[in-house]
Parts: structure tokens; sequence; C-alpha cells
């Protein structure tokens, strides 16, 4: 039997706004008995500069989440507990691995409630914590909306989750609109299907538009030194201060220590949905495409290559509970792909399928562009700017924390560092690997050669490749600037060129 559409209603998905709450976010818990929480979060930038939030959230009672009754309300809480847990974490000179009682046990009993872990998630910092600055105006505009809580209360961390809420809102009616594709390729309706994927090629082009306006408020060093640091989780950070994760101590003395991942834009249900929609697979990261005649790892070495983990996948389980389940209904119904497929001769619906694939890919592109700007730009000025103080003009004392800190990996030459995202994630080879992905269904020929990975002549890739300016096989990258001929490992950035 053929599985049912998946209905939104069943998954608190909403048909305008996609992923976000059908009901606008709760600016305060109605019930004054949590007023300790909302006062915290109100005052966690004098509390963070006063050095006082330590003492005072030890101060705290553990609160009842018994009088939480709307779902709005335990979004409030997890958002709440989420942005004070991460303060307490890595607001002072060193990160606390220990989070207390009271707020612990509240915690992780919303975030069983959630469907989610205790981490300040992409749902924390984004899906649930905004406003409109006026009801009557749509939320999918950058100049109508606001957040509700900051670590900083700097303009630039409220525009960086801003930017998400507005590509979340402004790509909300992709979501029934692929449903109904999806309904008219089973009835072999393709006039409705090919209409559906033009509106889906020119919606992700507005949302490359609207991602390209982080740049407008949101400055590099204010986002790398002042506000990534918070969003880091306990995974992947021992170089930062936390090498066994962190503790959340209920008060029963058996709680393990938890390596999670922090906030990360691949834990938009949205983006991958696209990724379902258009049947686009992502492979662990750092394994190769298949191509006829090609040799596997296992081939040239006699052995099974390593396993790797799925970073996309695994952020599913970062995911609100019902948004993880519609992925997977989605999963089990998508068809887009195997039907362009097999109606190749339909020009009309294959160059809409590649366009939508091609607008993906190139949304992807500018997410790479940005995260270089960002984070790998900013890294290397760091350690340059480590490695020209002498030690008497170093300041000091030097905060530990995910943005004095590079992880390194196994198999990395000694002294070299390979960066991770908040997530937990090396971030070049990820965000390369899935940028690289979503060109692979294309259909047409000429497409597939434009939206091959890689530089032009290698074995299965297209003549017209097109692989980033002196990229060469190896992942590596030559740029030539100002001060000469200097190279950038895969592991580290080289993949913006302005």
């Amino acid at each position: 039997m053929i599985p049912a559409i998946p209905r939104l209603d069943e998954y608190g998905i909403s048909p305008q706004h996609g992923f976000l709450p059908t009901e606008l976010p709760l600016q305060v818990l109605p019930d004054p008995y949590y007023n300790p929480w909302e006062a915290i979060v109100a005052n966690l930038q004098a509390l963070l500069l006063s050095k006082r939030l330590e003492g005072v959230v030890h101060q705290l009672p553990v609160l009842s989440t018994s009088r939480l009754q709307q779902p709005a309300e335990w979004r409030r809480a997890y958002v709440l507990l989420s942005f004070i847990t991460h303060a307490h974490i890595w607001g002072g000179d060193k990160p606390e691995e220990r989070v207390p009682p009271s707020l612990s046990i509240p915690f992780l009993k919303i975030c069983d409630k959630l469907e989610l872990p205790p981490v300040a998630t992409y749902s924390a910092v984004c899906l649930w914590n905004f406003k409109p600055i006026f009801h009557d105006e749509p939320i999918d505009s950058l100049d109508n909306l606001s957040t509700l809580a900051t670590y900083t209360g700097s303009l630039d961390e409220s525009w960086f989750y801003l930017v998400s809420v507005a590509i979340e809102a402004r790509g909300g009616p992709i979501i029934p609109l692929m449903l109904n594709a999806i309904a008219a390729a089973r009835i072999n309706d393709s006039r409705s299907v090919t209409q559906s994927l033009q509106i889906f090629a020119e919606r992700l082009d507005e949302l490359g538009a609207l991602l390209q306006k982080m740049y407008e408020n949101c400055d590099p060093h204010v986002f790398y030194h002042r506000i990534r640091p918070f969003l880091a989780g306990g995974k992947n950070m021992a170089d930062a201060g936390l090498p066994n994760g962190v503790l959340f101590d209920d008060g029963t003395g058996q709680q393990p220590f938890r390596q999670l991942g922090g906030g990360s834009n691949a834990q938009s249900s949205l983006i991958q949905f696209f990724d379902i929609a258009l049947g686009i697979e992502h492979r662990p990261t750092g394994e190769k495409p298949r191509y006829p005649g090609s040799s596997s790892e296992s081939d040239v070495e006699g052995q099974a290559p390593p396993s790797r983990h799925n970073f996309i996948h695994e952020m599913r389980s970062y995911m609100p509970g019902p948004h993880r389940r519609f992925l997977e209904h989605v999963s089990s119904v998508a068809n887009i792909r195997e039907y362009v497929e097999s109606h190749r001769s339909d020009r009309g619906l294959s160059i809409a399928f590649d366009a939508c694939l091609a607008m993906l890919r190139s949304l992807r592109d500018k997410h790479i562009q940005l995260v270089s700007r960002y984070i790998i730009v900013k890294s290397r000025e760091s350690r340059s700017t480590s490695r020209s103080l002498s030690p008497r003009s170093a300041p000091q004392p030097v905060r530990h924390n995910i943005a004095s800190a590079a992880s390194s990996s196994p198999g990395t030459k000694p002294g070299s560092k390979r960066l991770r995202g908040t997530g937990g994630t090396a971030l070049i080879p990820f965000l390369k690997q899935a940028r690289d992905e979503t060109g692979e269904p294309a259909i047409d020929a000429w497409a597939r050669r434009i939206l091959s990975n890689g530089p032009a002549g290698e074995e299965g890739q297209g003549f017209a490749a097109l692989g980033k300016m002196g990229e060469h096989k190896d992942g590596a990258v030559e740029i030539v600037g100002l001060a000469g001929t200097w190279a950038m490992d895969d592991s580290e950035g080289g993949i913006c060129h302005w």
C-alpha cells in the first residue's frame, strides 16, 4: 500500500510559515512561579558582565515543570533554560562542565517532553526565539522581526538569529507546494509538478538573497569572539576546555557526561526537507561518490574503509520530535527525482528540476562563503595575532572557549587544527561535500556537467565543473593575492575568493 501524503497539522507545521510555531512564541511565561527563570534571561548580559551569573544560578530553587500547560509554554521554558545553561557553561573564564540541579532537573524534564537534547539547539535560538515588531505585518521580512533572548544584547547576535527566522518563514510555503507536487507525480500530472518546481527554484533564489543579508548587521569579529562561544555544545570540545562533555547533575549521582553538539543550521528541518523533496542523498563526510568503473577505498587498500558518521542525519535528533517524524514520513513518499528521471523527454520538467538543484547548490555556496568570512578568516586572524604577541604583551587572562581553540582530528599533522562548527563537526569538509552532493541528481547532461564538483577533467566529472579558483584534486586551494601565493588546506577554508 502506498503511504499517505503527510498532513501538516498532524506534525504542528504551518502551511504559511513551515517549521516556525503555528502560534507566535511566548514573550514571557504567564505563571509568575517561573519569574526566576525569566528574570535571569532578562538580565543575562548584566549578570555575565558582573560575573554574578554563577552565584545566581546556584541560588535558584528547583522549579517544577508541572505548571507548564500549553505547548507554547514548554517551548518558552526550553528557550529560557537553554540560554541560562549555555551562559552558565561558557560565560566564565573557563567552561563549567557541571550544570547544577536547579537547571538540570527541570531542563531534562522539558527536553523529554519536547523530544530534544539538553542543549541550545536551532529551535531554542531561532525557531522559538522571535517576535514580530508589528503583528499585522508578515514575519518573512527582516524589517519586522526581533529576538526574545540573546547572550550579548548586541544587534549582531539578534541579526544572526533573525536571518534564519526570515529564511524559515519565507521558505515555509515550499512545504505544502512540494507535498502537492508529490501527489501530482502519483497521478502523472507533469504540468503541476513542473509548475511546483519552477516556484520552488524561484523561492530558493529568494532564500539565498536573505542569507546574504547577514553581512549587513552581523560583524564577523563580534560573531566569532562574542557570540559563537555561547552556541557551542560539549562535543569535540576538549581543546576548548570540556574534555568529557557536560554533566547534568540531577542529584541522583547517576547522570553520565553528555557530549552533545551545539546549535547548527544543519538542525533546520526546512533545509533537510528540500533535500528529501529533491531526492538529494548525503553520504558520511569524506565518503566519495561511486562512478562507473571507479575503485572504492576498500578496493584500493584491500580493507574496509573506516566507518564515518553522517552528520546531517545525526542532526535530526536535535530537531523537535514532530519535525523529525515529518521528515521521516516525507522520505517514505518522496518521488520527484524518480518521476523526473522517468520523464527525461519532458524538457520543461527536467529543466525545472535541475533549476531547483542549481538554486539549492547556490544557497549552499553562499553559506560556505559566509562560514569562510565569519569563522575561517577570523580563526586565522586570531592565530596570527596570538603568534605576533610577545609573552609580556599578551592579554591575561585568556578566556578558554571555542573561539580560542580549534579541535585536533585523528590523523592530522602535529600542530595542525581542524576547525569545528558549534555542532561539533569539521566545518569545511562537511559543508563542501553537502554542496557538491546537491548537484548529483541533475537530469540533463549539460546540467550534470555544470553542477558537478571538482577540477575539470576528473574522472566522473564534467568539463564545465564549477570548482573554486585554484582548487586541486586533493582538495587544496591555492590563492593568488596581494601578498603573493598561499594555500589553505581542505579542513580549514579556502572556499571563498573575493
